[in-house]
């Protein structure tokens, strides 16, 4: 399929169920299969960091997140970004969590402290912020590196989720800087009919089923490569 702009994006996403976020330099599959410095494979005004809503993969990511309910976008794959829809969700839930709480994979020592003390803040909000994370459990510099590790790793066991962007606000009300990712529970993004699909599909089925379909999408992908995609 040509893509040629952000409703070609979708359409293709949807129809694939899965995707990394940018390129394929995994050897699995992308929507998207070029970099903003590669000529693409056919001729497309599509280009990256053009800051064009409707052209620029880069804008994509923000507009997904703002306006659909259907498609994840976060760190998922090699600990990089990508998306996945809803219909695929609940399979690559059934692999990742098996129907196990965080708190359960916190005591097994599946994850780390870190990622149990942002999961915490994250949970007790709607959605929150990243630099509000971090200012509400007052992480310092120091801790900067094991906080963005804690963070890709609660999006890799998918506890946690992209759900958008806000403006940083001033004492005096204002917005300032830079936009800041918002993030939030996987129950609060879907409904409760996703996790509960999730639990009810055998891990076997799932990883055999998204097999399948990254087969029918890439042929010659590597067969560690893709136990790796689907079990992160």
């Amino acid at each position: 399929m040509i893509i040629n702009n952000y409703h070609d994006f979708l359409t293709y996403l949807r129809n694939a169920g899965f995707s990394m976020g940018g390129g394929n330099s995994e050897g699995i599959f992308s929507v998207v299969p070029w970099s903003w410095d590669e000529t693409p494979p056919y001729e497309t005004p599509v280009r990256w960091h053009t800051g064009d809503p409707e052209t620029d993969p880069w804008e994509w990511r923000i507009r997904v997140l703002e306006e659909k309910e259907d498609i994840v976008y976060a760190k998922l794959f090699f600990n990089k970004s990508g998306y996945i829809t809803k219909e695929w969700y609940p399979y690559f839930l059934a692999v990742r969590r098996g129907g196990r709480t965080l708190m359960e994979e916190y005591e097994d020592g599946k994850v780390s402290y870190f990622a149990k003390r942002i999961y915490e803040i994250i949970a007790q909000s709607e959605a929150m912020p990243l630099h509000v994370i971090k200012q509400i459990d007052g992480f310092s510099k120091a801790d900067s590196s094991q906080f963005d590790r804690a963070l890709v790793e609660l999006q890799m066991k998918m506890f946690v989720t992209m759900c958008g962007r806000q403006n940083k606000i001033s004492n005096k009300g204002n917005e300032f800087g830079w936009s800041s990712t918002v993030f939030c529970t996987i129950e609060r993004f879907f409904s409760e009919d996703v996790i509960k699909q999730a639990n009810n599909i055998d891990e076997r089925e799932a990883v055999e089923k998204i097999t399948e379909q990254i087969l029918r999408l890439n042929p010659a992908a590597n067969p560690r490569r893709i136990t790796k995609f689907i079990k992160g």
